[in-house]
């Protein structure tokens, strides 16, 4: 038994998921437009969402997490209520994922010595999903 994340992007997914490609070198190993659903679930979608991502898998290191568009709901509030934390292997891939995080985002708590890691720091990304960066101590330079 596991449990992984499956993030709701309310409308940007796509653009997350390239983002997340780009800066932290996360692959898209699956994903699937409303459009491309059998028949039957398209008749449930959002109307003008058949372009928008219904369900995508993304491989971040050796972590396997899915994320979608959602119900693209112009209403809906920021995420909030978790994070999900990214252990990185040196200060440099700390340094380096937590910078392009904070990039249009909110640093919580800047990248820093704390007593359980040399390096932990905490953000919201532009999308509005919480991020927990850390070195472990056995691991930290």
């Amino acid at each position: 038994m596991y449990v992984q994340p499956y993030v709701f992007f309310n409308g940007r997914c796509e653009e997350a998921l390239q983002y997340y490609s780009e800066k932290l070198g996360a692959e898209v190993t699956f994903q699937m437009r409303y459009k491309e659903a059998p028949p039957e679930a398209q008749a449930q979608i959002p109307p003008g969402t058949g372009d928008k991502i219904m369900h995508a898998a993304i491989k971040l290191g050796s972590t396997v997490w899915m994320a979608s568009d959602g119900r693209c709901d112009p209403n809906a509030g920021s995420m909030n209520g978790f994070s999900l934390s990214l252990t990185v292997d040196d200060d440099a891939s700390a340094e380096k994922c937590f910078n392009a995080l904070a990039d249009g985002g909110q640093v919580m708590m800047p990248l820093q010595p704390t007593f359980w890691s040399k390096r932990f720091g905490m953000v919201v990304d532009r999308f509005g999903l919480g991020w927990m960066v850390g070195v472990p101590e056995e691991q930290a330079s």
